[in-house]
């Protein structure tokens, strides 16, 4: 007969803390998004737009986490709001190449420093090298399961 191996105590296994920190994480970035009106996919399509200008629905779905027909619904609020502009009509093919007006470009700046902050509140009991393992070691296990 074969030993099944169970998870064992919850605040030992990796996973779990790992969803426990996420959890903490991204609670705390929706309390200092919500003054702002932006959520969390809608600050990472601010985030990825800003650093890479005219990424199609699809990559910026990819990139914020989300489903495709969420990142729709979350370009449409944006765009409806001023915060970016896309073309009614597409150059070539379908993708509507989407980036920030200059009032998307102002709310970032807050919002992004408000993230920055929440960051720095999660490892400033870490030592500099303890941060740079840390992010080496959670790439490292991304990589492992994709």
């Amino acid at each position: 007969m074969r030993q099944v191996e169970t998870l064992g105590e919850l605040d030992r296994s990796v996973g779990y803390v790992l969803k426990q920190a996420s959890a903490a994480l991204r609670s705390a970035m929706e309390e200092v998004l919500l003054p702002l009106q932006l959520t969390m996919p809608q600050y990472a399509c601010l985030e990825l737009l800003s650093r890479r200008p005219g990424q199609s629905s699809a990559e910026l779905a990819r990139g914020a986490f989300v489903t495709r027909q969420s990142m729709n619904q979350v370009l449409r609020g944006l765009h409806d709001r001023g915060l970016l502009t896309r073309p009614a009509v597409a150059a070539r093919g379908r993708a509507l190449p989407t980036q920030l007006t200059p009032e998307g470009v102002a709310r970032l700046q807050v919002a992004s420093a408000a993230v920055v902050g929440v960051e720095q509140r999660m490892v400033a009991s870490l030592t500099a090298d303890d941060q740079q393992r840390l992010l080496r070691h959670l790439a490292t296990c991304a990589h492992a399961l994709s």
